[in-house]
């Protein structure tokens, strides 16, 4: 992929991702001119949105462009994946949301994921013998799934973005900018 400006990025969530972390990468990577698409389970609240958690407590919807049970990974050339504490939770217990996540990594894509949001890549066994970072609770996880976990903003191995926290969505975003214009990057693990 030579330019951000072509790029198709799915963002996938659902009820009780941080806020921040969906609001901020989706927002960062349109203005870069890629086209976003928010994708999440029909299990979720509300048929057209899916609802944030800011800091302690409920926070804004965001509008749901599609249902994660219609999406074609083949569509699109990385996957965002907010952290918060419910948000990745719920979504390791959806087998299309495992099942899009595999076919990701499977094709080389970028997947990059921030906070809580590893857990996904545990969940799949794409952490073993990887470069990583996630939200500090979540550190020991990470290391027994079999990740090199490092205390740094912002940590990529072939193709797999991770960051720690909110405080990291600004190298997060440039990151996964960087790494979509550098292209797919062979078949990780998965």
């Amino acid at each position: 992929m030579p330019s951000i400006t072509q790029a198709k990025i799915l963002i996938m969530a659902t009820d009780g991702f941080e806020q921040s972390e969906l609001e901020v990468p989706k927002a960062k990577l349109a203005q870069a001119g890629a086209q976003v698409t928010v994708a999440a389970p029909k299990s979720r609240r509300t048929p057209d949105s899916i609802r944030g958690w800011d800091e302690t407590d409920w926070g804004r919807p965001v509008t749901v462009d599609a249902d994660l049970e219609s999406i074609d990974p083949g569509a699109y050339d990385a996957l965002v994946l907010p952290g918060g504490q419910i948000n990745p939770d719920k979504l390791r217990l959806e087998p299309k949301a495992l099942e899009i996540l595999r076919s990701f990594l499977s094709s080389g894509k970028v997947v990059a994921a921030i906070c809580h949001a590893p857990w996904l890549l545990v969940e799949v066994g794409a952490a073993k013998g990887r470069k990583m970072t996630s939200f500090a609770s979540i550190k020991t996880d990470v290391i027994n799934a079999g990740a090199e976990w490092h205390d740094l903003p912002v940590v990529t191995d072939k193709g797999i973005v991770t960051s720690r926290n909110p405080g990291d969505l600004d190298a997060f975003s440039a990151k996964i900018i960087e790494e979509v214009q550098e292209g797919r990057h062979g078949r990780a693990a998965a």
